[in-house]
């Protein structure tokens, strides 16, 4: 028996061992598997709760039968296109043990078997020939250490390209696949005899240091600070890392900008995805509102008798600037009435007959969004549908949500790629309502999107929201005077 996942080369087996009178199951990852193969492999054994013993493969090589059993049982399996069991039986009643031999080395002798002509035998020394470069692919990377489960990667990646791309430049298997880090692709290139000072490496390099800025919460790092963690890390000399720093500017991997007086460095990909946010936001704040003009004094009114609850001041004030504004940011402290000012919001816009959208980054903060507004709340993955099999998000641009208002709660644990995903998604009409508190749980990733969106002080309006121990600030997103670029997501922010 086999199960193979084609996607991940994930695969249960349930094979015949040496030493064993029993079929034995084995767990691990190949490129390819099919019945009656060689199977070699090294782990550990594992006695799983549900399926009992079992072999878990670290490393599994698979290899061409030599019986004729395992021949037949091989081509018979499916992995030869143009070859099913009754071909196979055929073609090892003719050629024997010699059956491979015939199809790489003499494919016109396909044709002395009843049933294949022309157009079958191409198809069938086509397939052969695939599994070929498979099996030299996978070799090649065992050969340089690289397990079965980041090699299947690497070959789903790359396809017959792998070990070009490997032999050429292997960190760019750090930028490309996921779940592969510098690490990884340094000891392979290591093994593939890349030199500590190679120009490939220390460029990479670049990338790999402000990476681990990134797992400290920094969305970029000042020049001054990423140049000698560059030389820590790769342990090489500073004047390799200004040139190597200099041509990945030039190629746009890596991006210059100033934050304040500091001259920084960031990731392309970082760098954009806050243009992004930055120009989305912008875009949102200066459109026309998604609903007719509604008059405060009476919603106000309306909504007070609704609730029974009488709206402190600055409750009134945040209120009304909502109603007015297509982009705001409520934040402040547990208790201030963050809650409240939603709550009315969301009342008298549900009232007028608007589609609403609320979420949060987690399951849980969805929950008691939900709980506490009664609407329904989504995660924001959820909200944009995402994809499990590669991991993109199935509304974007191109697909938006459908909602005149979209709230986003505990925004101080999105990170800056996955704000940008949800900007991109929310449609030119919609409003959009950002909730939180900048004293809360960070984010997992790199940015402080909320802090970035919150007001200094001295640019609140009414005076209460300058206290965010007290009451909750709220204002209507607009670009900085003093930003010439008209960004308002600083690009150097970090959690601690």
């Amino acid at each position: 028996m086999c199960l193979h996942n084609a996607e991940n080369g994930f695969c249960v087996l349930r094979i015949k061992a040496r030493g064993h009178r029993e079929l034995i199951t084995v767990v691990g990852h190949a490129a390819t598997i099919a019945a009656g193969e060689w199977v070699t492999a090294s782990g550990e054994w594992v006695n799983d709760h549900t399926h009992g013993q079992q072999f878990k493969a670290r490393f599994m090589r698979t290899s061409a039968p030599t019986s004729i059993d395992g021949i037949e049982k091989y081509l018979g399996s499916g992995m030869i296109r143009g070859i099913g069991p009754v071909y196979a039986r055929k073609l090892v009643k003719a050629f024997g043990e010699k059956v491979f031999d015939v199809i790489e080395a003499a494919p016109a002798r396909l044709r002395e078997v009843t049933g294949i002509g022309q157009v079958r035998a191409k198809r069938i020394t086509d397939a052969w020939a695939e599994q070929k470069i498979v099996r030299e692919i996978m070799v090649f990377l065992h050969s340089h250490g690289v397990g079965t489960a980041r090699a299947v990667r690497i070959y789903k990646t790359y396809g017959a390209d792998a070990v070009q791309v490997m032999t050429e430049n292997p960190y760019r298997l750090a930028r490309d696949i996921r779940g592969i880090g510098f690490k990884t692709a340094d000891a392979i290139a290591m093994k593939l005899g890349i030199e500590k000072t190679a120009m490939i490496r220390v460029r990479a390099g670049i990338s790999y240091a402000l990476t681990e800025a990134m797992d400290e919460g920094h969305c970029g790092l000042p020049t001054d600070e990423l140049v000698p963690l560059a030389v820590e890390l790769l342990e090489v000399d500073k004047g390799l890392v200004m040139t190597a720093m200099d041509l990945e500017l030039a190629d746009g991997t890596v991006v210059a900008d100033t934050v304040g007086e500091a001259a920084c460095i960031f990731l392309g990909g970082l760098y954009r995805a806050e243009q992004v946010i930055a120009d989305r936001i912008l875009r949102l704040a200066n459109g026309n509102l998604p609903w007719p003009w509604i008059d405060p004094a009476k919603a106000l009114s309306w909504v007070e008798e609704k609730t029974g609850l009488s709206l402190a001041e600055s409750q009134v004030a945040a209120i009304r600037l909502a109603l007015m504004s297509k982009v705001v940011v409520i934040t402040g402290g547990p208790g201030v009435g963050k809650t409240t000012i939603v709550n009315s919001i969301l009342r008298i816009l549900s009232a007028k007959g608007l589609d609403l959208l609320l979420c949060a980054p987690t399951g849980r903060a969805a929950k008691r969004m939900t709980e506490a507004t009664g609407f329904e709340a989504k995660t924001i993955h959820r909200l944009l549908e995402i994809d499990p099999k590669g991991g993109g998000f199935k509304r974007n641009g191109d697909n938006p949500l459908d909602c005149d208002l979209l709230v986003v709660d505990e925004t101080s644990m999105v990170d800056v790629m996955l704000m940008q995903a949800l900007m991109r998604a929310v449609p030119d009409k919609a409003a959009l309502l950002i909730v939180g508190d900048i004293d809360q749980l960070p984010s997992v990733g790199p940015g402080q999107v909320l802090t970035a969106s919150s007001p200094p002080a001295s640019t609140a309006a009414p005076s209460p929201m300058a206290s965010a121990s007290s009451t909750p600030w709220f204002l209507l997103t607009q670009p900085r005077s003093t930003n010439p670029r008209g960004r308002n997501i600083p690009r150097s922010s970090s959690r601690s």
